[in-house]
């Protein structure tokens, strides 16, 4: 399972969410679950919660994805940079063939994008 963490869900984290723990755990306990926090969100995540970033980047089970070439050509189609990373590394890749689901707790952002969406709203 590949689940890409949106700014909310980071955010989340940071606030004891149960749902967001899990993931956490899952992603350390089991070899094939996997979470990536773009770094376009993981900044906003951070701005929103001062501190978020160094606490995701220091846990072992996420997994930050840097803003190559490619994904910044991406992100500069759209018009805010967090969400628009988000929904680039959930696309398929040779890694990912189906590509991830983009955990949130804001899912109603995502209604309109070609996503899969796992609401972490408790």
């Amino acid at each position: 399972m590949h689940i890409v963490l949106d700014e909310s869900a980071m955010a989340a984290i940071g606030q004891g969410n149960v749902l967001a723990s899990r993931l956490i755990h899952r992603a350390h306990a089991e070899a094939d679950w996997f979470l990536y926090a773009p770094a376009c969100a993981l900044v906003e995540a951070d701005r929103a919660r001062p501190g978020t970033a160094e606490h995701l980047a220091a846990m072992p089970g996420i997994t930050v994805l840097d803003l190559d070439l490619t994904a910044a050509l991406a992100v500069a189609q759209q018009e805010t940079w967090a969400p628009a990373h988000s929904q680039y590394a959930a696309q398929p890749t040779p890694d990912r063939p189906d590509g991830a689901v983009i955990a949130t707790t804001t899912p109603k952002r995502w209604e309109s994008e070609a996503v899969r969406v796992l609401d972490l709203t408790p």
